[in-house]
């Protein structure tokens, strides 16, 4: 049992240190005897856990994702569509701008991953992305209404995410920088507010324009 909890400890030691290298130097960059020298494992253990250090890259971004995703709850679908997609942008910003910033490892990784792409982690993306991608589109349809053609909702969703997802590239003091405020989570408040009303404003006239006969 011992050597179990002792084996558990040393995959998971590896796999914290490996989040930290991969997003301190990206995935090329990258070391396994770094990563073994800082978590007081040899090179045959990533072997054992992982089988190579492509296999481990994507353990580690998986981890990283999944812990900026942690807490991640559905907005209540008796709520009107408009309040659902507010909550939705909210959780998004202060993930990125504010929990981002302070703790875990995905910003960091992601931007490295942005930078010089693998390709590795293509398939667990779209596995961990795709029902938040579905509530997306489905609180879009709600307000836009069944007469809103399939490729209209799918590029307000591109449109809003892209929103979103640009902070990310932004480094806090850049972005402090550009906007002549502080990050707060006040602020963050206001930059979510004002995505959505922005959202929802081009969400409605594009409906308008592309209504099906």
């Amino acid at each position: 049992m011992a050597k179990r909890k002792d084996g558990k400890k040393t995959k998971q030691k590896l796999l914290d240190v490996a989040c930290d290298v991969f997003a301190e130097k990206g995935f090329r960059e990258a070391k396994i005897t770094d990563i073994c020298r800082r978590a007081g494992a040899n090179v045959a253990a990533v072997n054992y856990y992982f089988g190579d250090k492509e296999s481990l890259y994507v353990a580690a971004w998986r981890q990283a994702m999944e812990q900026f995703l942690s807490n991640d709850t559905l907005p209540p679908e008796e709520l009107p569509p408009e309040t659902r997609l507010q909550m939705a942008i909210r959780h998004i910003i202060h993930k990125i701008l504010i929990d981002g910033q302070d703790r875990g490892y995905f910003r960091r990784i992601e931007l490295m991953e942005l930078a010089n792409p693998t390709g590795l982690v293509d398939d667990v993306w779209k596995a961990i992305i795709a029902p938040r991608q579905k509530e997306m589109l489905d609180i879009i349809r709600d307000i836009m209404g069944p007469t809103a053609s399939e490729d209209a909702v799918i590029l307000c969703k591109m449109s809003i995410i892209n929103q979103c997802r640009g902070y990310i590239l932004i480094q806090k003091s850049r972005l402090e920088s550009i906007d002549s405020q502080p990050l707060t989570p006040e602020r963050a408040e206001q930059i979510a507010e004002h995505i959505t009303r922005f959202s929802i404003a081009g969400i409605k006239a594009v409906c308008e324009e592309t209504e099906i006969p």
